[in-house]
């Protein structure tokens, strides 16, 4: 399991990274094609936002300013109005006028005359259902129809972020092309965070470590972020819920940021180092996923650029705390920073953009997906390395608990567990199973004689010896000082434990090369076969195995020196009558 989850990992990020590709192709394919035509327009900025298609047309021209460079604006609760003159287009293609980054347009509306002197509207934007928008889609998408120089205007607005408007002109082919290849990259990016979110639960199952929890909701937030921002939920999951749609960037990129935190403070141990530290990281965390309350409360220009300064404060914060814990020792939070880097370095694209520092662009619309493509999977297979270290650690520390620190062999414990396991397996398939008890007799003689690291040495020999002469599925474990039990599980005859005691002696004889040879191991050997199928002894006397293992001591003690094998007869039941006495009594 563990080698087909750390291939899967590796194999995930692999694919992250020609996907990662794909995108970068894609999307730039899909900018490139077209003409961008944003610097072709004049601007008027309504200020109050009343202004209406009649009142702008009757605007002297020189208070309408030319466009000469992609730029923002901040118009708070006005309108920013594009006058766009048509070029001369092919009479015998359809043309379409393209506004990128529909997450920033609360309403657009495209303004073209008609044969009659009146103004035909085209509305789209977050502030209408996508399923009522004259073209849905993504983003707004406007039909060009008219002569070369037939003047257009485009209303926009957006509160409470600043508008920076990309317009591309392109036919109905090219508009077709783009949308199929955007469509196609960015269904193959969910389709593959949506796995990763698998694999991120499946780890949360089979480890059961907090920080794969704080993953899966990590990588649901960004997957939330991405179809929101994209323009895929407005289109396909919510294409009749204008409010949902305006808010989900916002409210994601909040979570986001706030699971982000939560990631960094779990996979960092903060409360291991520091109680300060783990407390801030909590603090701010929680901002990240109760601020939007407040944001949409005010949703003014202020609370937006806290936002923003939220998450820039963020993303320093999250590289500062791995970089923090890493030099603490916390090996795996050094690399979870080098997992972040990729989505650290696409983030301030998109947060200037909407800041209003830079305009929109290919960088700022698809570069936190890049980055994401390859930062979900590579923090998933640096998780799953982490949880595999730590998991076999746990495992040794279990080990430890269970097993004799000097031999390495089963603790009593487990044998007697194991004891009352096989007996009744023994009895349910009426089959035979053997319990042996070994002294390791001269073990005093060789501590006298070469001191207590060699007799240390000749019980890690004995128990080598006794571990060579069982099967696989029989248990071998040292039950005092200088003793051994050893469980023989079904199936097995009982006749054959007269070659098993005379085997274990000739064991001991024949030396090891760790101990001097006159001081080779010499054993002495009880054997008692289990159970009594004929009904000769008492059921509570043979599962009682502590009791068991008593009789076998007793045996072993009452030996006599000169005799090394002895075969315990199981014990005869008391009469009945004697019994009912006892009880009696």
């Amino acid at each position: 399991m563990r080698v087909k989850s750390r291939w899967t990992c590796a194999w995930s990020w692999l694919a992250s990274v020609v996907l990662a590709l794909g995108l970068s192709g894609t999307t730039t394919w899909a900018a490139s094609s077209g003409d961008f035509v944003t610097t072709d327009t004049r601007f008027w900025v309504d200020t109050t936002g009343r202004a209406t298609i009649e009142d702008v047309a009757r605007v002297p021209a020189d208070a309408i300013q030319a466009l000469e460079r992609p730029r923002s604006f901040e118009i708070d609760r006005g309108a920013l109005w594009l006058r766009y003159p048509l070029p001369a287009l092919d009479p015998a293609r359809r043309w379409y006028l393209v506004l990128e980054g529909g997450a920033f347009t609360n309403r657009a509306t495209l303004y073209t005359p008609t044969a009659d002197g009146q103004w035909r509207p085209q509305e789209a934007g977050d502030h209408l259902p996508v399923s009522s928008w004259s073209h849905p889609d993504r983003m707004p998408v406007f039909t060009l129809e008219g002569s070369a120089g037939t003047v257009v205007w485009l209303r926009l607005e957006n509160h409470p972020a600043p508008l920076s408007p990309s317009l591309r002109l392109l036919d109905e082919r090219d508009l077709q092309l783009a949308r199929d290849r955007s469509l196609l990259s960015l269904g193959i990016y969910l389709g593959f965070g949506l796995l990763v979110l698998f694999l991120g639960w499946v780890h949360v199952r089979l480890y059961g470590d907090r920080v794969f929890l704080a993953y899966v909701a990590y990588v649901t937030c960004m997957l939330g972020f991405q179809i929101a921002f994209t323009g895929l939920g407005g289109l396909f999951f919510w294409p009749n819920l204008p409010r949902w749609n305006d808010a989900a960037p916002a409210l994601f990129m909040l979570w986001l940021t706030g699971a982000g935190i939560w990631f960094v403070r779990e996979v960092s141990a903060l409360s291991r180092h520091s109680r300060r530290l783990y407390r801030l990281a909590t603090v701010w965390s929680l901002c990240g996923f109760t601020y939007p309350i407040l944001y949409f409360f005010f949703l003014s220009p202020a609370a937006f650029k806290l936002l923003n300064l939220y998450g820039l404060l963020s993303v320093l914060l999250s590289f500062a705390l791995c970089i923090w814990a890493w030099r603490k020792g916390e090996i795996y939070a050094g690399w979870i920073a080098l997992g972040f880097l990729p989505l650290h370095l696409a983030y301030p694209f998109p947060a200037l953009r909407s800041a209003g520092v830079l305009p929109d662009s290919w960088a700022t619309q698809y570069a936190v997906l890049i980055g994401s493509a390859l930062e979900i999977p590579l923090l998933l297979y640096i998780l799953h390395r982490r949880a595999k270290d730590f998991n076999e650690n746990r495992a040794r520390m279990r080990v430890i608990d269970s097993t004799d620190p000097l031999t390495g062999l089963t603790a009593l414990p487990v044998l007697l567990v194991r004891l009352h396991d096989a007996i009744r397996r023994a009895r349910r398939s009426r089959q035979e199973c053997a319990l042996v008890l070994v002294e390791l007799s001269n073990h005093a003689e060789i501590v006298a004689a070469e001191g207590r690291l060699m007799g240390d040495r000749a019980l890690v020999v004995a128990a080598s010896q006794l571990s060579s002469v069982v099967r696989d599925i029989d248990t071998v474990c040292r039950v005092s000082n200088t003793r051994f039990a050893l469980l023989i599980e079904a199936p097995y005859r009982s006749a054959l434990l007269a070659v098993l005691a005379q085997h274990i002696i000739a064991k001991g004889l024949a030396g090891a090369h760790p101990v001097p040879l006159h001081l080779s191991p010499r054993f002495r050997v009880v054997t008692l076969a289990l159970p009594d199928r004929s009904g000769s002894a008492p059921i509570a006397e043979e599962m009682d195995v502590e009791q068991m293992l008593q009789r076998l001591h007793r045996a072993l003690d009452r030996l006599e020196p000169k005799k090394v094998v002895l075969h315990l007869p199981l014990p005869t039941p008391a009469p009945a009558s004697a019994a009912a006495s006892a009880q009696t009594a």
